[in-house]
């Protein structure tokens, strides 16, 4: 006779087993109607599953999180089911839920069209208006491996062969009428939960991720509860797909990427130069923060990587190399070649902190399928730094570097930051002394400067405890960007030491930490966030001289030339075209500052302003225009002409 008892803390007697729809509708039919799954004793389950013993049980519906979970997870199930139904001879693997949605991985004979998935989309939504009950059905391993023989599926073969135990366990299989998929669940108990989705694209995924692997093509789609939800993030998608940093990088010439060179990036004059100014800017606030930039190699002995520890963590992400008998990694970060330069002279306790920062190009062998654009690449640039200090410094270096952090983040247009903490792993190095000392150095550092923040435990690296920091732009979408790493085992493995006021040999502290990253990844981010309107400091063009007829020509290029003897990037437009298509064309190309020339303009020695949100600002003299833009530029572009992003 179990008794179940709810989470306000009501008990409920049953007379033998029963299931969580069963408590349900002991409760009301309103409450039943609207249970698409339990929580029994903390662990997620279908309304179907049988509690056969004394219980904690909450009733999960389409207004909590895990509801809207299973739903996501049950429209992957439903993507199989409509499948087998247009594509006979379809293969399923795997159809796991993401943010706001799922996935389901399949192998087919030819490449799904965008056609194939609007019939797609359209059959699903044909079987949720049959409102059918989902039936969940225990198997043993016998019986499931002989349902996915007979219906000539083998990647759940493989999962089953591979990785489920042969421990006597049931399986769980879900019949979606004549359909039958595998699953941990729960699942919804009935398509009537099943509405509100769209199927958004198709891309290609290698089998468990491995590139020896067979290519199979990713279904992707996103669910909500509810129209107005999907509608919201339809629109969301929209204004995300207009600021695509690589539909931007088309329009604005920035950059390209093509398959000679997978994941590394081909600068054009203009994405190098917001990459440059960008680079200049960061290493501008370093110098006046006390860093020493340094330059390391790019290929460094095996056995630099050994003794780092990263060849046995991270050897499957290097490029290698070999050279005269001797093996070689081109370096995927920098920090043992850091230590290699501090290593270079006895230092003092006196001399500590000391900061030593470089632009240092990485690479990593990503997996192909994972590189996205800028965001995901396998060549970039990290505006790194390393500061060795003693266990002492350790808060005042973190108090330092956020508001370094805050203020550069703040110039790039983000205001909005989530901060985490990460703790002590279980597997780690160093003592509960020394990580309880580095954690609270960390939580002291922010709460003394009014920072909130949360805590992740365990999430910390196994050599320390870290802080991340997260940028949330316009979209509220949220970029893991800055980093402030304590690092206890990577000086001493490498023979770092600093002479202690008593003259002992003592291990540095060593800090990693960056702001930006990736200056690939974060120039991707500032293109979303602004949708290529950069800020005039930024902008690879800051202003366009366009004349209106021939006769203006020599004062437009006399104007051009002053203006960049005065460090500003302008170029001039004397092409023989009517003036509004110049107009339009450099207002699509986002440039800040439109510079028009009539006679008028000739007669005075000015220029007629525009911007390209389309206001007429007038007439000025170049003096007038020239201080206008260098006060902009020394603001950082959050005023005036950026109004129009904010």
């Amino acid at each position: 006779m179990p008794v179940i008892t709810l989470p306000d803390g009501s008990k409920r007697e049953f007379e033998g087993p029963i299931c969580a729809m069963d408590v349900a509708e002991s409760i009301g039919p309103g409450l039943a109607k609207a249970t698409i799954c339990a929580r029994v004793d903390g662990e997620l389950k279908d309304a179907s599953d049988i509690i056969s013993h004394d219980a904690n049980l909450s009733l999960i519906t389409a207004k909590d999180p895990e509801g809207l979970e299973v739903i996501r997870h049950s429209f992957a199930h439903l993507v199989g089911h409509a499948g087998k139904q247009l594509f006979p001879g379809i293969k399923m693997a795997i159809g796991p839920v993401i943010e706001h949605g799922f996935y389901y991985d399949v192998d087919y004979e030819r490449q799904l069209t965008p056609e194939d998935l609007e019939a797609l989309e359209q059959r699903i939504q044909e079987l949720v208006k049959t409102d059918y009950p989902v039936i969940k059905q225990w198997a043993s391993r016998e019986e499931a491996i002989a349902e996915f023989n007979e219906r000539e599926e083998p990647y759940k073969l493989e999962i089953i062969e591979q990785d489920i135990p042969d421990d006597g366990h049931a399986i769980g299989l879900y019949h979606h009428q004549e359909y039958m998929d595998m699953c941990r669940g729960p699942h919804v108990p009935n398509t009537r939960f099943l509405r509100h989705f769209k199927l958004t694209n198709v891309t290609g995924a290698y089998w468990r991720g491995n590139v020896n692997n067979k290519q199979l093509q990713r279904i992707y789609g996103i669910a909500f509860t509810s129209k107005q939800d999907l509608d919201a993030h339809l629109k969301f998608l929209e204004e995300a797909a207009k600021r695509d940093h690589r539909n931007l990088a088309k329009t604005l010439d920035l950059f390209h990427l093509q398959e000679e060179a997978p994941g590394m990036v081909f600068w054009h004059p203009n994405g190098w130069t917001v990459y440059r100014v960008l680079e200049d800017y960061i290493r501008d606030r370093l110098e006046h923060a006390g860093y020493q930039e340094i330059r390391t190699p790019q290929l460094v002995d095996q056995r630099l990587w050994e003794a780092s520890g990263h060849w046995d963590k991270y050897q499957e992400n290097m490029f290698v190399t070999s050279s005269e008998s001797r093996d070689y990694a081109v370096k995927p970060m920098n920090c043992p070649c850091h230590v290699q330069i501090y290593n270079k002279k006895i230092t003092s306790y006196r001399e500590l902190p000391i900061r030593l920062a470089e632009f240092g190009s990485c690479h990593r062998n990503e997996p192909s399928g994972s590189l996205h654009g800028l965001m995901r690449v396998r060549n970039f640039v990290q505006d790194d730094a390393h500061i060795f200090c003693t266990e002492d410094q350790i808060t005042d270096e973190v108090k330092t570097f956020n508001q370094l952090l805050t203020e550069v983040y703040h110039d790039m247009g983000f205001d909005d930051m989530i901060v985490r903490i990460s703790t002590r792993p279980e597997k780690r190095v160093g003592d509960d002394a020394t990580w309880d000392k580095a954690e609270k150095a960390l939580s002291d550092a922010l709460d003394d400067l009014g920072v909130e923040w949360e805590e992740l435990p365990g999430e910390g690296a196994f050599y320390g405890p870290k802080i991340e920091y997260s940028l949330k732009d316009c979209l509220g979408r949220v970029w893991q960007c800055g980093t402030m790493q304590v690092d206890f085992s990577m000086p001493g493995r490498l023979g770092a030491e600093y002479v202690a006021e008593d003259g002992s040999k003592q291990i540095p502290v060593m800090l990693h930490r960056a702001i930006l990253g990736s200056l690939e990844r974060f120039v991707g981010i500032l293109l979303e966030n602004t949708a290529g309107l950069l800020p005039p400091w930024l902008s690879p063009t800051q202003a366009v001289v366009m004349t209106i007829t021939d006769s203006q020509h020599e004062y437009a290029k006399n104007v051009e030339k002053m203006l960049v003897a005065q460090g500003l990037r302008v170029k001039s437009d004397l092409r023989n075209e009517k003036i509004g298509y110049k107009i339009r064309h450099h207002t699509l190309q986002r440039v800040p500052y439109l510079l028009v020339i009539g006679d008028k303009e000739v007669e005075n020695q000015q220029v007629a302003v525009r911007t390209r949100s389309g206001e007429d600002l007038g007439a000025m003299s170049l003096e007038a225009f020239a201080h206008k833009l260098h006060s902009e530029i020394g603001m950082r572009g959050r005023f005036g002409i950026e109004s129009e992003t904010e």
